[in-house]
């Protein structure tokens, strides 16, 4: 269980909640349906229904774009183009040494309930609570030993190793959060997921109402003292289909959402009244992948003869309407490790794939490829199955529903990895190199490297890269890792996708992170 929820959040499975459309909820539109009264209200859609906002816990990336307006943090994400962090309950953070962080906090941070002042007690509690329950996103948090608490305001991160990921995820994402001690020792103590009960905030908001797979509303803190959030209420509605939520916000349902890539021509050239479209790079990657253990992928050389005969380009105009860029491996534009080109072309190259098969003493071959029902993966698999009947290889397609696919390769699951070959797959991520690359470590064989990718190499350079500072020596090893991977003959990296996104201009100033994901507390109201 504990990977299964570590890469629920990471591979952003996308559990469809109420399929709300043109403006519809239970018979009515949605502004009666939830609410009577408008003022400053921020209403935006999410792709799936919320299940926990607790830090240790939490299962789906926008659980934490909640618990950032609800708990506070050290530090957090800028609103910016590029990646980048700034100051939030702390007054200072800086690196003593490798293995050393000293943080200092601003004082007068206040939790509801009259559980008082955030102290250094509560970040001691909090950090150290995720690595006691052995939480499933514990990873986050790296090789982190322990808080040394110095005096109310003050205390040093310990970590057993150094872990430079540490600035760009585990402070300003989900197990930075900080909870109050004595709110959760009286709710019941440190152990178990709080759901969606939190008993106390320390944000500019708190967790008003929550309706599953209808809405959650999100209220000003009456005991807030920080700066003031600019909405007085955010209203978040989880809208499954991509289309739907278009409808919804042509509707006036909704003011903030993402866009389908196959929608974004269109809305480039006419846009909804008083909208900003806005298009950002993404943290998700999508790839081909094989089983190199099955019978019929043991030998390299089919392998590559059907990496060669994909030509992504093809691939990705047909499955994202040309929307979506090719990329290069798990690493995109703008993160440590991107690297400039794969080693094998976009466009492949069908005589050299076909000189693969031969040389593994082939003509001929039938395979299956797994996909998801969601739209975009089943044309991939069909594209692909088009182009590998080019070299003589017969491709079957199997579609599966989100439960079946997102299991599919593990070993917990059952016998069904062993009959698995190729996969269409896709993973989200962060803005750390470590993120996307842990997945293929050996130890995640029948984890999650379905494709049973097994490299000394790749692991030793894993553990030296989350160690090193200098971002060009750090990224000379996600540069050779992705190569390994591609060399092994059993990836096809596709695309990271994109992440436009909608707001209207008459309501709000979004601000996002530079892969779209909304920063709610830096919206300003019009």
């Amino acid at each position: 269980m504990k990977n299964m929820q570590f890469h629920v959040s990471r591979r952003g499975f996308l559990k469809t909640g109420a399929a709300l459309g043109g403006g519809v909820l239970a018979g009515l539109p949605l502004s009666q349906a939830i609410w009577a009264s408008e003022g400053k209200v921020l209403k935006a859609r999410v792709s799936s229904d919320f299940t926990n906002v607790d830090p240790a816990f939490y299962n789906l990336p926008q659980e934490v774009d909640v618990m950032s307006c609800i708990y506070s943090k050290l530090t957090h994400y800028k609103p910016s183009s590029e990646w980048a962090w700034e100051l939030e309950a702390a007054e200072k953070v800086e690196q003593v040494d490798p293995t050393h962080i000293r943080f200092r906090l601003k004082k007068g941070i206040k939790f509801t309930g009259g559980y008082g002042e955030m102290t250094a007690k509560d970040i001691k509690f909090s950090f150290e609570r995720v690595i006691k329950l052995n939480s499933p996103v514990k990873s986050e948090w790296g090789s982190l030993d322990r808080v040394e608490i110095e005096d109310d305001y003050t205390g040093v991160i310990v970590l057993k190793t150094p872990f430079v990921p540490l600035w760009n995820i585990s402070l300003p994402f989900s197990v930075g959060h900080i909870l109050s001690e004595d709110a959760m020792m009286k709710a019941g103590g440190e152990g178990g997921s709080l759901g969606m009960k939190p008993p106390a905030f320390s944000g500019p908001y708190v967790l008003a109402d929550w309706k599953p797979n209808q809405y959650l509303l999100l209220a000003r803190n009456p005991d807030w003292s920080g700066p003031k959030p600019g909405f007085d209420e955010i209203r978040i509605v989880p809208i499954g289909d991509d289309k739907a939520a278009e409808r919804a916000y042509q509707a006036g349902d909704i003011d903030f959402t993402q866009v389908s890539l196959d929608s974004l021509a269109k809305f480039k050239s006419a846009p909804p009244a008083e909208t900003k479209l806005e298009e950002h790079s993404s943290l998700f990657y999508w790839w081909i992948g094989m089983n190199m253990d099955h019978p019929k992928l043991k030998d390299i050389n089919v392998r590559k003869a059907i990496q060669w005969a994909i030509n992504v380009p093809q691939v990705l105009d047909a499955a994202f309407a040309g929307q979506a860029a090719v990329s290069t491996g798990l690493i995109p534009p703008g993160i440590v490790g991107h690297r400039d080109k794969a080693l094998v072309p976009p466009e492949g190259d069908l005589v050299k794939a076909k000189e693969f098969l031969g040389k593994a003493g082939l003509n001929d071959l039938t395979l299956t490829i797994a996909c998801s029902n969601r739209s975009a993966n089943t044309t991939i698999a069909q594209i692909v199955q088009a182009q590998l009947s080019q070299i003589g290889i017969t491709l079957e397609v199997n579609v599966l529903d989100s439960g079946t696919i997102n299991t599919l390769g593990m070993e917990s699951q059952g016998e069904r990895w062993k009959e698995m070959q190729l996969i269409v797959n896709y993973f989200s991520s962060m803005p750390d190199p470590s993120y996307p690359t842990y997945a293929f470590k050996q130890d995640q064989v029948g984890i999650w490297n379905w494709e049973r990718f097994r490299s000394k190499r790749y692991d030793e350079l894993a553990s030296e890269a989350i160690a090193i500072s200098d971002p060009k020596e750090r990224a000379k090893r996600y540069y050779e890792m992705q190569d390994l991977m591609e060399d092994s003959g059993a990836y096809r990296f596709l695309t990271h996708g994109g992440s436009p996104v909608m707001y209207r201009t008459t309501q709000m100033q979004a601000a996002t992170r530079p892969d779209g994901v909304p920063l709610y507390l830096a919206f300003k109201p019009v």
